[in-house]
């Protein structure tokens, strides 16, 4: 077989190059981090010292098994960490690593790629201590460190809970939680998920050991804006204010989809995920022949699944390569994966996506932190008569910036939405765009 490339060293990549191993192929794996795991079993640098118990609570044998298995993996297969996959063509993948630009040409290629906060801007994001919540997980696990001395956790999903519980199980001072989802929301997503039942214990876990511990958790509690001036000093609510030096937010979690999106896979509307996601059938097969994808770059569905959609894109690949399978695994995979799915369903009536947020962002209020675009900017080009997001982009440089809306698309595309008075899958998607992510000065880049 020539080159089988896998993008990312999360749950998905790792599993999907131990099933390729297996099976006599010896893969290419690429990954931006310097250790294997992805976000969800980030692993700390080597000097440090804190036990697996204390990084990933309930999931610390998952993540001691993950770790396991890449540890054994890099020394079998060609791995390549601390490396950015920034362009694909021509069956070429462009990468940076350490600072030297290379290329490496792929046969067929798996892309894992993972996921970022879902962010929707409010007034003061743009100070120095506003973190997402995934940010505010990196110090924490990667860094060792806490945001701040009085941190206060906003938004809503899964994450918002798990994050706020890790750092006051740390010893940080957590000032509050706001979730924007009421409490209703939850006990109507109840039944859905039953079908999950340990997933749902650690999350109803992590509520109630927060409020056993003193932190005041508000549900349906919007966060207005962020105060200070060369800092934060604290977050106001529903009319009610706290001092914090700190905050995290996000709303849920977004599909890295820009890789994706230059291999040429087509695209469709997602709405369980509030977004366009590259299309795939059971397997992880794209559109694309030979361009597989799996775990939460083509769809949020946790770690669990992201394991299991990187075994089963795997198995497709190299079914489609002609090597001999167990034809029996695959339709298990899928059946678990169905499941998963149902879950994910009650996910997101317990964690609704907050869908007055762009009719109350004022105008002053930064989208693009990037080229500096705020609300009212956007808003006044669709006033003229433009309302793709594409279009809207060529006329105010939202989502032109370092990020290429990586951070503000989402939320751009619900302001155009809002305000043009279409629903949001109709105003399109951002194209993606080389580089995916921002590539230093003074790199060498060969034509």
């Amino acid at each position: 077989m020539k080159t089988v490339v896998i993008v990312g060293a999360g749950p998905a990549g790792i599993t999907a190059a131990r099933s390729l191993l297996d099976h006599g192929v010896t893969p290419v794996l690429v990954d931006e981090s310097l250790r294997g795991g992805g976000q969800i079993y980030r692993r700390q640098p080597a000097n440090f010292q804190r036990s697996a118990k204390q990084l990933y609570g309930f999931e610390a044998g998952k993540a001691t098994a993950l770790h396991r298995t890449m540890d054994e993996l890099a020394t079998r297969i060609d791995y390549r960490p601390e490396t950015l996959v920034w362009n694909a063509e021509n069956g070429r993948l462009d990468m940076l690593n350490n600072g030297h630009a290379e290329s490496i040409e792929y046969a067929q290629i798996i892309v894992a790629t993972g996921a970022t906060d879902r962010i929707l801007p409010v007034p003061g994001w743009t100070l120095p201590g506003v973190y997402s919540l995934g940010a505010a997980q990196i110090a924490l696990k990667y860094q060792g460190c806490a945001i701040g001395e009085r941190v206060a956790f906003c938004g809503s999903g899964p994450l918002l809970y798990l994050v706020a519980y890790q750092y006051a199980k740390a010893g940080a001072k957590v000032v509050a939680v706001l979730d924007s989802a009421p409490f209703s929301a939850q006990c109507r997503a109840l039944p859905a998920l039953l079908g999950q039942p340990a997933t749902l214990a650690k999350g109803l876990y992590y509520r109630a050991w927060l409020t056993a511990h003193g932190i005041p958790v508000h549900q349906g509690a919007t966060l207005s804006h962020i105060d200070g001036e060369q800092r934060v000093t604290g977050i106001h609510w529903d009319q009610q204010e706290i001092a914090c030096d700190a905050v995290a937010f996000a709303h849920a979690l977004r599909s890295e989809t820009q890789l994706a999106d230059l291999l040429g896979c087509e695209f469709s509307w997602n709405a369980l995920n509030r977004a366009w996601l590259p299309q795939r059938d059971a397997a992880g097969r794209s559109s694309v022949a030979g361009v597989y994808l799996a775990g939460d770059g083509a769809g949020i569905m946790g770690a669990d699944a992201a394991q299991m959609a990187g075994e089963r894109a795997a198995l497709a690949l190299l079914e489609d390569s002609g090597v001999a399978i167990d034809h029996r695994r695959g339709p298990v995979l899928e059946q678990q994966l169905a499941g998963i799915q149902r879950f994910r369903h009650g996910l997101e009536t317990a964690f609704p996506f907050p869908e007055n947020w762009a009719a109350e962002a004022p105008d002053e209020l930064i989208l693009c932190r990037c080229e500096e675009v705020s609300v009212g900017e956007v808003r006044a080009v669709v006033d003229e008569g433009h309302w793709e997001v594409n279009r809207v982009k060529a006329h105010c440089r939202v989502g032109m910036g370092r990020c290429q809306g990586r951070m503000c698309g989402l939320a751009a595309a619900e302001i155009i939405a809002e305000r043009s008075g279409r629903e949001i899958q109709n105003v399109g998607r951002l194209r993606g765009q080389a580089p995916i992510k921002p590539l230093p000065f003074g790199v060498e880049v060969q034509p």
